[in-house]
């Protein structure tokens, strides 16, 4: 036993000394064992000390400068967004102007999430290049969304020209037998009266009751057309103005761009109106110039050409675009006096429709008497052949001169109860026909859009 210790004592050290033989014979047999745990464990952490080194380099050395440099960028845009701000606070509206900074607020969100998404992902590389095309548009969004914007404005103003489409051809169908009246007055003032009543009485008792229902197709082809380029029109110029002006000046000028949208808005219309009012005032001057208003089409381009279904322009032109001008003139001040009064917000669907009803009337009224003389002029140029050498321009002086100021107004109380009547309804039911379409209010224009420095607007 002491040869065998002794042999040991050259291999290991002294401390083993002081353990007994059976212990020190089972430490030595064991210590193999515990030198390899040792390496193992060794090898761990070494192993755990590099990816903790790898994982804090890249995000020291490669996500933090990204971020960094990213935060710094969106400093910029959160400046020139200010900047921006400051220089349309008199050309953009409230709502426009909330809507910039609620996008602002998004953008710096998804820079937040976007952040928390590379830190946290499997393949950070792979994460950035994700993370930037979700918060910096490419060409093609960028196209992409700009062509859906368009195409959503262009759905819009359809839904405008549909909702002012049914609007204007309802109600000139409905008072057709009062336009059939108001027509006969004009063109024939010493057989009918001027009474509504009995000249109706009239007309019924010598053609039938049918006989004031004249012209009612091209009424509603007419009309149908010309509503839909009036009202989808006037929203549309309106825009634009708003638009080239800014929300301020426009809002300064409001009346300016009230009168100079409708123009242009009846202008269009009125191009498409044309031939079917001259087929209307033929058919109801005329009775038994043809059996339908196809054929009437027909034979008036066939006799008198192109000139003969736009005889009467001018006259139309005269007389809508002036009656255009003062309906939505006198609606706009009227609608803007009544909600100075009464708070749009706490009136019911009902009471809504009863403002515009009102607001209606009173601008069929003012149309009504602004459009009078033209009214009755095209009338007379529907009902007389030009003369062989006769311009449209010396017909216009001629029939003036021959009408007087009070016979340019005959037939003045049938056709106000029918303007005033009409725009009455066209308006109280345009609001309702627009939301029935899935069309939201147009440019509002009123003092409240007044220039604000949003320079000290805080951004989340």
């Amino acid at each position: 036993m002491a040869i065998e210790r002794s042999s040991r004592f050259a291999t290991y050290p002294a401390v083993l000394f002081i353990f007994p033989d059976t212990q020190l014979k089972a430490l030595l047999d064991a210590f193999p064992t515990l030198l390899a745990a040792m390496k193992l464990t060794r090898a761990i952490s070494l192993t755990n000390f590099f990816v903790a080194s790898s994982a804090l380099g890249f995000q020291v050395f490669v996500l933090y400068p990204w971020h960094k440099e990213l935060d710094a960028e969106f400093d910029k845009l959160k400046k020139e967004h200010l900047k921006v701000l400051n220089a349309a606070g008199n050309s953009l509206s409230e709502q426009q102007q909330k809507a910039m900074a609620d996008e602002l607020i998004e953008l710096k969100n998804k820079s937040s999430r976007s952040f928390q998404f590379v830190n946290h992902a499997p393949n950070p590389a792979e994460a950035i290049s994700a993370a930037k095309d979700k918060i910096l548009p490419t060409k093609e969004k960028l196209m992409a969304a700009a062509t859906s914007e368009n195409l959503t404005s262009l759905s819009l103003y359809a839904r405008y020209a549909l909702a002012g489409a049914f609007c204007c051809s309802f109600t000139h169908a409905v008072l057709t037998p009062v336009d059939v009246v108001k027509t006969r007055i004009q063109l024939d003032p010493l057989t009918y009266s001027s009474s509504l009543s009995k000249s109706a009485r009239r007309i019924v008792s010598a053609e039938g009751p049918g006989a004031l229902l004249t012209g009612l197709g091209p009424t509603i082809t007419g009309y149908c057309l010309q509503g839909a380029f009036k009202f989808g029109g006037y929203e549309f110029f309106k825009a634009r103005a708003v638009d080239y002006l800014g929300q301020s000046t426009a809002a300064n000028h409001r009346n300016a761009v009230y009168l100079g949208s409708a123009a242009a808005a009846e202008f269009l219309g009125d191009i498409a109106l044309c031939p079917f009012e001259s087929v209307r005032i033929r058919l109801v001057s005329q009775p038994s110039y043809a059996t339908d208003s196809i054929s009437a089409l027909a034979k008036l381009a066939r006799e008198e050409g192109t000139g003969g279904l736009y005889s009467g322009l001018s006259p139309i032109l005269l007389k809508q675009i002036p009656y255009t001008m003062a309906t939505f003139l006198v609606y706009e001040k009227a609608i803007q006096t009544a909600y100075s009064v009464v708070d749009k917000k706490e009136l019911s669907s009902m009471g809504v429709t009863g403002i515009n009803l009102g607001a209606g009337l009173v601008a069929g009224l003012a149309a009504a008497v602004v459009s009078q003389p033209a009214d009755t002029m095209l009338s007379r140029i529907n009902k007389e052949k030009a003369g062989r050498d006769e311009s449209t321009t010396r017909r216009l002086f001629r029939i003036a001169s021959e009408l007087g100021l009070r016979g340019a107004y005959t037939g003045m109380q049938a056709r106000a109860v029918m303007v005033s009547g009409m725009t009455a309804v066209q308006f109280g039911i345009y609001g309702d026909i627009k939301k029935l379409f899935g069309a939201v209010d147009g440019v509002e224009l009123s003092q409240r859009y007044v220039a604000q420095d949003y320079s000290k607007r805080e951004y989340a």
